[in-house]
């Protein structure tokens, strides 16, 4: 028998009776009065046992295990029927007396409606409904939820919980620096965790980096930071920072008050934890939560707090591993980047420099000057085989050998003979395999504005010469790889540029760069003495420009090789000092200084210009 039986008996009947008196009084308010009935039978039962007699079942005893207790009211609100159960669940319900009587407010509605209504009474979680009955009476259902509620109560924080450190997985996953990964912490942690966060980073050269997020009003979280010495942390801070999570909680809210990190909180009113923020080898930080003491940290709480710092702990660690290696990659950029070729008497440089993979910034071209003893400059332009970091790294190693070698020897054609060498060895040593091509030479300015170049080709394309009239004339030289064999073949040649002309050079990610209709197409040498015919008025750096401009043109885009530029223009007459005749005084001048002599040592007089 279930309940749904027991509605359909309309028990506002009197049809369930009770065998004994003594259960009268709670069941029903004239149980005594009326004649026990049973139910009319809906089947043919077997023949019972003859040496057994007909029983009645005990309806009481039966509904007393349903799960729903229900109230059985007349038309004038008076309780007539009272299960054991609903007794139990609503015991200031009397039978016999009015419902409004128990001030009960959920069970005072006189219309016709049958929806459920919620409450929680004497701790237990009760749900009510109204079902109205004949004779305008009407009947109270009531059931104990408070085990399924509890559960589905539960299951819900869980799947918020989880929600949550989805949320922050996905939050936490982009940010690539400590700060941005920290400001993204506290923000997170407010209102989830607290109505205040504070992160306090690992001490970095003696000083330590906090935030804090905190809510004031239910307003919008507001974050900001601050820097504190070592010195100035507050114990738990430093407890925290050891990797040990404090046990004692209640002096936790004073030191976070003594900080300033509670705007808005009063201390009494405040619980707060902290945790650490695990990192490699020792935390990363640590986080300290607060929130007002109306909502204090069950067990639950302090582990979704233990989670959330296992998460902001690894997005901690990875943003600082990841800032540290972008500084390492920067300062090792910065020493492989192509340098800007030095000032020199009568030249006017001018580069341009693209490499294979933009995000790296360095690439396997390569080129730059030297200032020379006798007034003039050595300069080069080369390109490594391969492309990218490896390339840049033997670029590297082949601008640190000219630096060295170009102060015992700066001939062209000898010096590029003796970096050869210096490139062989070294490919051999580290198993390499990497090999050069490069023009080097020394231009020399002269009193009439000339230049003077001496360039020596070891295998790399043939400079361009840009003459006062628009003309490109290509320089007939040519040579071997730089890096192959002990003994290469080096061309030589000699050039000279008036003034108002250049002398460019470049790499093959020029010539070799792949467009045009079908995107397969070389841009070549021909292409590129049309882009630069009729541009002599041009400066050197616009020169250089240009040409990186028309071949990223040509690209569309598309994957390309390294480009390098230089470009070398005279500019005329070489500035004159002030020229001095010691041998005629100046009249004008002060006396004469004497100096002291020496044994061996003839008077020196200095005279001012």
């Amino acid at each position: 028998m279930t309940a749904a039986d027991v509605r359909g008996c309309d028990p506002g009947d009197g049809r369930i009776s009770t065998p004994s008196a003594a259960r009268a009084p709670a069941w029903s308010a004239d149980a005594t009065t009326r004649p026990a009935q049973s139910l009319p039978p809906t089947q043919s039962l077997p023949p019972l046992d003859p040496d057994r007699a007909p029983t009645e079942p005990d309806w009481s005893e039966v509904v007393e295990h349903f799960r729903e207790g229900f109230v059985v009211c007349d038309a004038a609100g008076v309780v007539r029927h009272l299960s054991p159960v609903a007794a139990r669940l609503l015991p200031e319900i009397t039978v016999g007396e009015l419902l409004v009587a128990a001030g009960i407010t959920a069970l005072t509605g006189s219309d016709d409606r049958t929806d459920r209504t919620d409450l929680t009474h004497h701790d237990r979680r009760l749900r009510v409904r109204r079902v109205p009955l004949s004779g305008r009476r009407c009947c109270w259902y009531v059931e104990d939820v408070t085990e399924s509620v509890s559960r589905a109560d539960a299951l819900l924080a869980e799947r918020a919980r989880s929600a949550f450190l989805a949320t922050t997985g996905e939050k936490l996953g982009n940010p690539l620096h400590p700060d941005r990964a920290a400001a993204a912490t506290v923000r997170l942690a407010v209102p989830a965790l607290g109505d205040v966060a504070v992160l306090v980073l690992a001490p970095r050269t003696g000083r330590v980096r906090w935030w804090r997020a905190a809510r004031v009003d239910d307003d919008v979280p507001a974050v900001d930071s601050g820097i504190l010495g070592v010195t100035d942390l507050p114990p738990a801070i430093d407890e925290g920072l050891a990797g040990t999570e404090p046990h004692a909680v209640d002096w936790l809210v004073d030191q976070a008050a003594e900080a300033g990190w509670l705007p808005g909180l009063a201390v009494p009113d405040v619980c707060a934890r902290l945790v650490p923020l695990p990192g490699r080898g020792a935390p990363a930080g640590v986080l300290l939560v607060a929130r007002r003491a109306t909502r204090r940290y069950d067990e639950d709480d302090v582990e979704l707090l233990r989670a959330f710092a296992s998460r902001a702990g690894a997005a901690l660690t990875s943003a600082a591993l990841y800032r540290d290696q972008a500084e390492v990659a920067d300062t090792l950029q910065a020493s492989l980047l192509p340098v800007e070729p030095a000032e020199a008497a009568g030249v006017q440089w001018g580069t341009a420099y693209r490499p294979a993979q933009a995000g790296l910034r360095i690439g396997g071209d390569f080129y730059g000057s030297h200032p020379l003893p006798d007034g003039g400059s050595l300069f080069y332009l080369g390109d490594v085989s391969g492309k990218g970091v490896e390339a840049a790294v033997f670029t590297g190693q082949l601008r640190q050998c000219l630096q060295a070698l170009h102060r015992v020897e700066y001939h062209p054609a000898r010096l590029l003979r003796l970096l050869n060498d210096a490139l062989l060895e070294t490919t051999l040593a580290n198993g390499q395999g990497r090999f050069a091509t490069m023009v080097l030479g020394v231009v020399r300015p002269h009193r009439d504005g000339t230049l003077t170049l001496t360039m020596a080709g070891g295998g790399h394309l043939p400079p361009l010469l840009v003459r006062a009239s628009g003309a490109v004339e290509p320089v007939p030289l040519s040579g071997m790889l730089i890096g192959v064999v002990p003994d290469p073949r080096i061309g030589e040649v000699t050039v000279t540029l008036a003034p108002g002309e250049t002398c460019l050079l470049y790499s093959d990610g020029v010539t070799e760069a792949r467009g045009g209709r079908r995107g397969d197409e070389l841009f070549g040498v021909d292409r590129l003495v049309h882009a630069i015919s009729g541009c002599h008025r041009m400066p050197a750096p616009a020169l250089a420009e240009r040409i990186e401009q028309v071949t990223s043109d040509w690209l569309a885009h598309g994957d390309h090789d390294d480009i390098a530029v230089l470009a070398m223009r005279a500019v005329g007459a070489v500035a004159r000092g002030p020229r001095h005749l010691h041998a005629v005084p100046d009249l004008t001048a002060p006396a004469p200084i004497p100096q002291p002599s020496g044994p061996g040592r003839p008077d020196r007089r200095t005279y001012r210009p």
